[in-house]
């Protein structure tokens, strides 16, 4: 009998998580489809109509409409506080809003004001575990040696995105500089680098931020791809551009001390090449033979070239004409 109690109270549990949620989309999209809501949370459409309806009898303000169009919604001013969250959730909470970023984007006090709201929204031991979360973890966005890149015109991009409004830019792109007018739609932070994802002539295009020189904000509007993704458009692009990179494989006979170096040749993972069954042969792509020679002639006696010949004749005379540098002098001898 107790077990049985166990099951349901567990299922009550998961039933109140299930239909906060719920709720919590609603509040962020105001109308959604019995089914868009079965998807999201994992779920039959029969327990969304269920969870509605129990939330109903509960006395919350939540109906369907039929029809095209039609969806489930909440009257609008409604506003359940944040409850339920669970342990992972609270202390994943102070990571939604990265200190670092929200003041590259000129955004710092808001986003800080933000969070006392929501944390002070919070149970107290949930509360406590986001704060916790926040005390313990810092991010540092700048490369060894270098100072953070901060763009100066990153602040009035991130409003012209907000408000998607059209900027004019002129922009150095790696073999000219030019004017360009552009729906700007999305902000990228890779490796500590800023990335714009904008359309032009109907096209989406990647720019580099801090490559920016002049930017306009004007006064005209744009309405965004309703089907726009930006987190799969970049990793899509990103992967094109990797691939795109690759002029050629070079095979390598490698000690286990160079294996980890060797991603700085190109695009790609290093693989077995088969070569006379010996396990220490890799088959690497490369970017560029020049780029290729200057990487493998860092990792000395590490690996050696077997293929293509020209590439092992270029890194043996870079390091016979370093040996002769080093070399022992004529007063020496």
């Amino acid at each position: 009998m107790s077990g049985l109690a166990g099951h349901n109270g567990e299922v009550a549990v998961m039933r109140a998580g299930r239909q906060i949620s719920l709720l919590l989309l609603l509040q962020l999209r105001g109308n959604v489809s019995a089914p868009e809501l079965a998807a999201e949370l994992g779920v039959s459409v029969r327990t969304i109509y269920r969870d509605v309806e129990q939330l109903s009898e509960a006395g919350v303000p939540i109906y369907a409409e039929a029809g095209n169009g039609g969806g489930i919604r909440i009257v609008d001013g409604y506003r359940t506080r944040l409850t339920g969250l669970d342990l992972a959730e609270s202390e994943a909470l102070a990571l939604a809003g990265w200190g670092t970023v929200a003041e590259a984007l000129g955004v710092g006090s808001a986003a800080a004001a933000a969070e006392r709201k929501l944390l002070a929204a919070l149970p107290r031991s949930a509360a406590a575990n986001a704060q916790r979360t926040h005390a313990r973890l810092h991010f540092d966005l700048a490369r060894w040696y270098a100072p953070p890149e901060m763009p100066a015109h990153l602040p009035a991009l991130a409003r012209a995105v907000w408000d998607q409004r059209r900027v004019r830019i002129d922009y150095a792109s790696w073999t000219k500089r030019a004017e360009r007018e552009i729906e700007p739609l999305g902000l990228v932070l890779k490796n500590a680098t800023w990335y714009l994802v904008a359309r032009r002539a109907g096209d989406l295009r990647t720019y580099r931020v801090g490559e920016i020189a002049t930017l306009e904000t004007l006064a005209s509007t744009f309405d965004a791809p309703a089907n726009f993704d930006l987190r799969a458009y970049w990793e899509s692009s990103t992967q094109r551009f990797e691939k795109s990179l690759a002029r050629g494989t070079v095979t390598l006979r490698v000690t286990p001390r160079a294996l980890p170096f060797l991603g700085r040749l190109g695009p790609g993972p290093a693989t077995p090449s088969g070569h006379d069954g010996d396990p220490n042969v890799v088959t690497v792509p490369i970017e560029s033979m020049e780029r290729a020679a200057r990487e493998l002639l860092a990792l000395g006696d590490s690996v050696e070239v077997l293929a293509p010949p020209a590439l092992r004749e270029r890194v043996a005379a870079a390091a016979r004409a370093t040996a002769k540098v080093y070399g022992p002098s004529e007063e020496a001898l």
